[in-house]
């Protein structure tokens, strides 16, 4: 928590580890203060659409979203916005998503899914073109396709176990360089609830800071960023190489992505 004496800001930070020994305390510590002191004194920006740098953290939340229109079931059942688009170009050729619980990195690794079946490496969007839907027993026989080994428990149902985008090869701070309008996107608030799965629209509360000539400017915070899932995934402009690994069923990764509707102001 930050004050400076007329508001107060919060932050976070993430120490993840499966020993004692792996859990950076002092870098969550400093992210969490960073994040805090970065939004005190943030005002509302301009309506205007606008090139934004999700965050790894945001990009995981997008990315769980994401990940629950891209299973079988949700196809089966009519709520997948990518029903009948199997072998399209759904997304950047930037864009490579993987779903591998097999990966010893991921925090949510595992051998076995949900029904006690052998997890594995799933590529579902390959360099923009849909490949696969994730399958439970149940979709798989359903879809007339192979199961993917993707199972849950916890009412039966086929879901990503590990989510990740193949990252590219630039920090988030080299990827601000080369913005000359945009915004930083550090926190959405009612991401879940404003997205319609079927549909692909989303609007969503946000707060972050303004890019202004390739640096981090003022912090900006009470507006909201809109567009449709399809479209951002096609407005991808470029994929950080800062993949952080979250105690979450998906990875992070800094995302430029054009062509954003930002209400503020």
């Amino acid at each position: 928590m930050a004050d400076d004496g007329n508001e107060t800001q919060t932050g976070f930070g993430f120490a993840v580890g499966r020993n004692v020994d792996e859990l950076d305390v002092e870098r969550a510590a400093r992210e969490a203060v960073d994040r805090a002191t970065r939004l005190l004194g943030a005002t509302k920006p301009d309506s205007r659409r606008v090139t934004v740098v999700l965050d790894p953290f945001v990009t995981a939340q997008f990315l769980s979203i994401i990940g629950g229109t891209l299973n079988g079931e949700s196809v089966v059942k009519g709520r997948s916005l990518f029903a009948h688009r199997m072998g399209e170009t759904v997304a950047n050729s930037l864009l490579t998503l993987v779903d591998d619980p097999t990966n010893p990195l991921a925090y949510t690794a595992t051998d076995i899914d949900g029904e006690g079946l052998a997890a594995r490496r799933n590529v579902l969007i390959q360099d923009g073109v849909l490949s696969k839907f994730v399958q439970s027993s149940y979709s798989a026989r359903r879809m007339g396709l192979p199961t993917t080994g993707n199972g849950s428990r916890g009412g039966s149902g086929a879901g990503c176990l590990a989510l990740q985008i193949l990252p590219g090869t630039r920090s988030q701070a080299e990827i601000v360089t080369g913005i000359d309008d945009g915004i930083l996107i550090q926190q959405v608030q009612g991401l879940h609830s404003g997205v319609n799965s079927v549909s692909g629209d989303f609007s969503t509360g946000a707060a972050g800071l303004l890019i202004k000539n390739g640096t981090l400017g003022a912090p900006v915070r009470e507006f909201t960023i809109a567009s449709t899932l399809q479209r951002m995934l096609l407005d991808i402009a470029e994929v950080g190489g800062d993949l952080e690994w979250l105690p979450m069923s998906a990875t992070g990764v800094s995302l430029v992505i054009h062509d954003v509707t930002m209400s503020g102001a």
